[in-house]
């Protein structure tokens, strides 16, 4: 008889867990980025082998589409002090349309409405109101133009599991080398893994580039913790899909080539943007799709990815794709090999 308790492996939050030895958090990058190891795992055989990212042209064929999120890494994160002298952060998450941004702030507790956090000289952050989750609305006074004050005083919003302060370099390596779209508060860390040189061979190989946007909030770091997936309350994220790549991927489709996600990022965008039929149209909005088992994937094909924390909504989107039992197989075996985790980690790809 079937226990009342019994459920579908990966169905439930608790499902994700795995040990981690705190040595295999990333807390910098290698010095070269396409250095990292790439662990692939064949849905097909269940095979699960050890290359380098580098590899990576050998295995995307000429016809396919590599998809990549163009979306920035914003300099996010703004310290500063209260008016009694004590310090106090806000992290912008997004811009309003009446000029205000919605934003997390710390110490919560303190920073109520009509409060001000003092950044530098002519560059404040009043607290408007508290949204519902908690966030707050801010608004910005600054002396000068408002982007240039952000980009000047502003910090890159390392993850919390990166236990330093920014760097100089993480201005340049926590960005992809095709960001140029800002309104990121976290890189889609897949991608740090690629140069120049590796876009280069793989235009060489024919493999076809298309650019996705996908604005990475503060959400993607939000722990799922509730013991049903269903009941976790995704953040909104802004995403993009030109006309031009939507022209292109129905032409990979109809040829009958594979689309590459680099990244759970351009995943999302693309199963936001995809139609019921499987093709694709100029789309743009918000999106809180939450992919997890089950799940038909209608956009994507293959996968390149990091390794992600547990009970994340981002592991569980891996396994709806690869399957849960081969995906903790998978990471079972990343631990055990010593590869490194999360954004400035090692990366796997689902074939």
């Amino acid at each position: 008889m079937t226990s009342p308790d019994a459920h579908a492996r990966g169905t439930r939050t608790s499902d994700y867990d795995f040990e981690l030895p705190p040595s295999q958090i990333a807390q910098l990058p290698l010095p070269e980025r396409d250095a990292s190891r790439l662990l692939t795992v064949d849905r097909a055989t269940g095979e699960i082998a050890h290359r380098m990212f580098s590899d990576l042209p050998v295995l995307i064929a000429p016809g396919d589409a590599l998809v990549l999120n163009t979306t920035k890494v914003m300099r996010a994160r703004l310290l500063g002090t209260r008016d009694s002298g004590a310090p106090a952060e806000v992290l912008l998450l997004r811009s309003l349309a009446d000029g205000t941004w919605e934003a997390m702030v710390s110490p919560g507790g303190k920073l109520r409405p009509g409060r001000v956090v003092h950044i530098a000289e002519g560059f404040d952050a009043e607290i408007v109101s508290i949204t519902e989750r908690r966030t707050r609305i801010v608004r910005l006074l600054a002396g000068g133009d408002e982007g240039a004050m952000i980009e000047r005083h502003g910090h890159i919003p390392l993850p919390p599991y990166i236990s330093r302060a920014d760097t100089r370099a993480d201005a340049e390596r926590y960005q992809t080398v095709y960001a140029r779209n800002s309104g990121s508060v976290a890189a889609p860390t897949a991608g740090l893994h690629m140069t120049d040189a590796l876009l280069g061979q793989l235009d060489a190989r024919g493999v076809r580039r298309v650019d996705v946007v996908l604005h990475v909030g503060a959400g993607t770091f939000k722990p799922v913790d509730v013991e049903d997936p269903a009941e976790h309350s995704m953040h909104e994220e802004s995403y993009e899909l030109s006309a031009e790549s939507a022209r292109t991927l129905n032409h990979i489709r109809e040829t009958g080539n594979r689309i590459w996600a680099l990244g759970t990022t351009s995943a999302r965008a693309l199963e936001s943007a995809v139609r019921a039929d499987g093709t694709f149209a100029e789309a743009r909005g918000e999106t809180r799709l939450f992919v997890r088992p089950p799940y038909t994937f209608r956009g994507v094909d293959k996968l390149i990815t990091n390794f992600h924390l547990p009970r994340s909504t981002l592991l569980m989107l891996v396994a709806a794709l690869a399957g849960y039992e081969l995906t903790m197989r998978a990471y079972g075996e990343a631990v055990d090999a010593g590869y490194r985790f999360y954004s400035y980690g090692d990366a796997m790809a689902i074939l």
